[in-house]
Order: structure tokens, then sequence, then C-alpha cells
């Protein structure tokens, strides 16, 4: 398998999609809550909302078994069946692409949280973690917070982040509060770090570094020989973090929609 490709499977497994169909090589994911819609709709009721465009799309990698048109449709009807908007994740200037584009598809330029990731690879993150860091079993009210913005969260935002074999939630506590938290999840021998987040009053004192460090300890002892990032290639913030701890670029995805 391509490098790329294995890289991106083993992303996937440790951000497991609620409800996921192998096609071929390819999987197709939903991840979906019901959000309640305003007093002031018309018609009440609720709206569909994914979580997250990894865990609500196609990850097209290796052979989907059919001819790629088929499996579009069978994309779409995937989609629709489960409330998501059809979109495939697939690797930049990769073959995939050059047949979304033979089939009318195009880049998702407007999707809001980032069409366009950087995959980045480095060494287990290293170092000491500070007394003030720990890596637990389950997140507390405090991660969730950072990680979803409240502190209890919906059902496809718990099923994505908690599920899969050996996943810790790594915080740091300051003053009384979860002042940064952080994810990791360990496939064979790649430590998949998501959801790394400072609050803002406690930012420039070294706790994305510190939780860095915690979460390598965490994943190293778990049989993590390789660490890798997914981030949308707009946040500069954190591409500038990730650097700085020796983390280069491997490659690109990018969102697809008909």
């Amino acid at each position: 398998m391509d490098p790329a490709e294995e890289i991106e499977q083993a992303c996937a497994d440790a951000w497991p999609a609620q409800t996921e169909q192998p096609l071929g090589g390819w999987r197709l994911r939903a991840s979906v809550d019901t959000v309640a819609r305003s007093a002031s709709v018309a018609g009440g009721g609720g709206r569909r909302v994914g979580f997250t465009g990894r865990a609500n799309s196609v990850l097209a990698v290796g052979d989907p078994g059919v001819p790629v048109a088929e499996a579009l449709t069978r994309a779409c009807e995937f989609a629709h069946a489960h409330g998501v908007p059809p979109m495939v994740q697939a690797v930049k200037d990769g073959r995939v692409e050059r047949e979304l584009a033979g089939q009318g598809w195009r880049p998702y330029v407007e999707y809001e949280n980032g069409h366009e990731v950087a995959v980045l690879l480095g060494a287990v993150p290293a170092g000491p973690a500070p007394e003030k860091t720990a890596v637990l079993g389950a997140p507390t009210a405090g991660w969730w917070e950072l990680a979803v913005g409240r502190p209890e969260p919906a059902p496809a935002e718990r099923h994505v982040l908690t599920s899969g074999a050996k996943v810790g939630f790594g915080v740091a506590e300051l003053d009384g509060v979860t002042a940064g938290g952080v994810r990791g999840s360990v496939v064979g021998e790649t430590l998949l770090v998501a959801r790394l987040a400072v609050r803002p009053g406690y930012r420039r004192r070294g706790l994305a570094t510190a939780l860095m460090a915690a979460i390598g300890d965490w994943g190293r002892r778990r049989g993590a020989t390789r660490c890798v990032l997914q981030v949308s290639v707009g946040n500069t913030g954190a591409l500038a973090l990730y650097a700085g701890l020796g983390f280069t670029e491997h490659h690109r995805y990018r969102y697809w929609v008909p």
C-alpha cells in the first residue's frame, strides 16, 4: 500500500466513525447528531449535524472494487441515507483526485473547517511529562469543554473521541481548572494526536508542549514508534508549534464534493 494511504487508514482507525461501511478499500463514514432547531423555525424538529469531516466522508484510498463512477454513486446514496452531504476525503494530487475530477467532483474549498489538511509525521514526542499533566483513561467534563465546547458531548462526539482500544485523554490541571487537553490514540505503531487545546488565559506557559510530552510518553508505552497529526493548512499557529517539535509534512488530503 502507498505510504500516504497506509497512514490514512491508521488515522481512520484512530478516529472511528459512528457508522462505517466498507466499499472495497474505501470507507463510507457517518457520525451525526440531531441538534434542536430554534423555536422560531417552522416545523420544529431538529437538524442533522455531522461531527468532523473525517468521520462524515468517504475515505477514498485503495481500490473500491467497482468502477469509480459506481463507487461515487454508492457514496452519495450512503450519505443521503445518513443525513450528511456527500463528501470524499482523498490524498492530494493522487490517482483518486484525478478520478474524482473526471467524474465532475470538485475540491470543497468553502468547507468551514478547511478543505485541505496537512498530515504531519514525526517521532513520538519525548521528554519528561510535567507533574501538572496526566493522561486519563476517560475524559472529564473539563476535557470535553476544551474538545467540543461543552462539558457533556453529543452521542456522535462521544463515539468518535472515546472509541478505540488504546485511547488516552491528556489534561493539564492548574488552579483547579482543566487548562489544557489533548487526545491520543494508538493504532499499531502509530500515535494519532488530536484535539490539542489550551484555554486562552493559560497560553504561552508551555502547556501545549507539556501535553505533547505527556501523550507521547503514554503512546510510547503502548507501542507507538511514530506520531501523526492532521492539521488544516490554514491553522498556521498549530503548524508552527508542531514544526518546532520536529514534525514535517508527509502529504496532504482534500475534501471533494459533487
